[in-house]
């Protein structure tokens, strides 16, 4: 029988996924109504106008794509250029330097890829302005160039015998303006009464009970967590992430923190059923991203439950809740036990936000295998914008392998899906491993990275793989234990976040513009419905074998060996 604490823990899991569920609703309409509105409001216009773009200008999907590249390019070589004259910025009483030319190079790709990987630790290496004009501007556009893709996608897939998928400025303008900043700023707001700092200054310092003068970092911390959450970005104020106090300081934010990852990548999936006029569409692709995600959550929970058999000749009892000392608590928050814990980790890397509150290193082998499966599928809610339209991805190539089986033409959304968008789509599909193995692969041959270890064995595998499969996934969380600080991890790590931002979201607005070009076709005997849980089923399990057979052998050599090798009692 389950014992009180696991049931107390379960209901932790049911009431925060039945106010998303909730949320689904409630802010999926505000999201159709987004992208569907024909007016603008005069903020919109007065930044059309600064910007000198036409909102009425009708782009094509090649047209959308490059606006959309070199908007990013130029915000991300604006970010690597605040971060290398840092030091000579006014301002930072602390006087810290400017990062190096390979990581500033890396920190800029990361935010501006919705990535948020961290080669440095915040608090130590930034300062206060490089904090707000870089990372928290970073971590807004990204996250709106999200959002405003998966605009421009949905249309294109909602449209008929057209060429054009929408305007990305418009798209943009209105994601930044009637969503991620209200929402941003409300939530700033909850996260200051909670306790967080907000504030220009950059330390206090405070006299211990034993007399020593401590200083304590401060700056606009509560801001920064809200678009980190908020937009699925990660990445962490302080070197401590969602553990510290100060990003982190009470149940309530904790439970605001999963719930603000979770809001817009679930949400979408109600928008696009709105704007394709088929709403049990959108519950469809719902229901394929909670049993994905239920199925990890209770791997990851059961696995942290049982704890390491290697302490039990040892006299130590894993058997209780972490409320009564049992389980594994190694790396973990007291005040946030195994379930918080456990429910977060699965969140960050489903929604591929990055932000931590324990450290994934210290995770049992299989709860360690949750939060690097899940990015490696990057198809469990995923990134704001990009976790959908990779779903999608996944969902045009299960309608083909039916219909292949079966000899009929694959039809998506009354629209036949003939070579063209399936090349398309096999790219999209194909970057993702190819940037997560091949960069894996080519640090794992470096002589150099054995230094940057900490950790021999599969463990040490794993923190190398993570590390690509983080950045590639546009997730940022790390695994711990890899000193990723040097000019091959800073390069390479950069790449892969840009192949695996770019490389798979350009061609699926490739699919778009040719599906939205394309004469609807009437549904016969033969035609597959994709607003069914069969084909729930079908998606999920589509993603979990091309998943699987991809990244089983590397998996293999990781979590999976290491796990094995704990159950025979072998240590590394």
């Amino acid at each position: 029988m389950m014992g009180t604490s696991m049931v107390g823990d379960i209901t932790q899991f049911v009431v925060i996924l039945a106010i998303m569920t909730g949320l689904v609703v409630v802010l999926g309409k505000w999201i159709t109504h987004l992208f569907t509105s024909p007016a603008h409001n005069i903020l919109e216009r007065g930044t059309y106008r600064l910007l000198g773009v036409n909102p009425e200008e009708k782009m094509s999907w090649k047209r959308y794509g490059m606006v959309l590249v070199l908007s990013n390019a130029a915000m991300m070589l604006l970010g690597y250029l605040i971060l290398r004259v840092q030091d000579f910025l006014p301002g930072d009483l602390l006087a810290r330097a400017a990062q190096t030319p390979d990581l500033a190079f890396n920190t800029a790709a990361s935010f501006t890829t919705n990535t948020n990987w961290q080669a440095y630790s915040g608090e130590s290496s930034l300062s206060n302005f490089s904090q707000m004009a870089a990372i928290t501007f970073l971590m807004s556009i990204s996250a709106t160039t999200g959002l405003a893709a998966a605009g421009g996608f949905m249309r294109g897939l909602s449209r008929k015998s057209t060429t054009d998928i929408g305007n990305y400025w418009v798209d943009f303008t209105r994601s930044l303006y009637r969503l991620l900043l209200p929402a941003s700023f409300v939530m700033a707001l909850v996260y200051v009464w909670q306790g967080m700092p907000q504030t220009l200054s950059a330390d206090a310092v405070a006299t211990t009970l034993e007399g020593v003068r401590q200083q304590i970092i401060l700056g606009p911390v509560a801001s920064f967590e809200t678009i980190k959450h908020i937009g699925t970005n990660g990445g962490g104020f302080f070197g401590m992430n969602a553990a510290h106090p100060f990003e982190n300081p009470t149940p309530l934010t904790n439970t605001l923190h999963m719930l603000s990852m979770l809001l817009i990548p679930s949400a979408l999936t109600y928008a696009f059923g709105s704007m394709i006029l088929r709403r049990r569409q959108g519950w469809t692709f719902f229901a394929a991203f909670l049993v994905m995600f239920l199925g990890f959550l209770t791997l990851i929970y059961s696995a942290e439950q049982a704890g390491n058999p290697l302490l039990t000749p040892m006299g130590v009892d894993q058997t209780q809740s972490a409320t009564s000392g049992g389980g594994n608590m190694e790396g973990k928050e007291v005040r946030f036990g195994i379930a918080q814990t456990s429910m977060f980790a699965t969140v960050t890397t489903a929604a591929t936000t990055g932000s931590v509150n324990s450290m994934h290193s210290s995770l049992t082998p299989l709860g360690g295998l949750v939060p690097i499966a899940q990015m490696m599928l990057n198809n469990v809610f995923g990134g704001i914008g990009v976790g959908f339209i990779n779903l999608i991805t996944y969902a045009i190539l299960t309608v083909f392998l039916v219909g292949m089986m079966i000899g009929r033409t694959p039809e998506f959304l009354g629209k036949k899906i003939e070579a063209r968008e399936m090349k398309y789509v096999m790219l999209a599909i194909l970057a993702h491993p190819l940037s997560i193995l091949g960069f894996t692969a080519i640090a794992c041959l470096m002589p150099s990275t054995l230094d940057s270890l900490s950790n021999m064995g599969p463990h040490g595998f794993s923190e190398v793989l993570y590390a690509y499969t983080s950045g590639t996934a546009n997730n940022g969380s790390a695994f711990a234990g890899l000193n990723a600080n040097t000019p091959f991890f800073n390069t390479t790590i950069g790449l892969a976040m840009l192949a695996g931002r770019y490389l798979t979201l350009l061609p699926m607005l490739a699919v778009a513009g040719v599906i939205a070009a394309r004469k609807a076709v009437p549904e016969g005997p033969g035609t597959l419905s994709t607003a069914t849980p069969l084909f729930a089923g079908l998606l999920v399990f589509i993603v979990i074998v091309v998943g699987g057979l991809t990244f089983l052998p590397a998996l293999a050599l990781g979590p999976i060996v290491e796990h094995l090798m704990m159950l025979t009692g072998a240590t590394f």
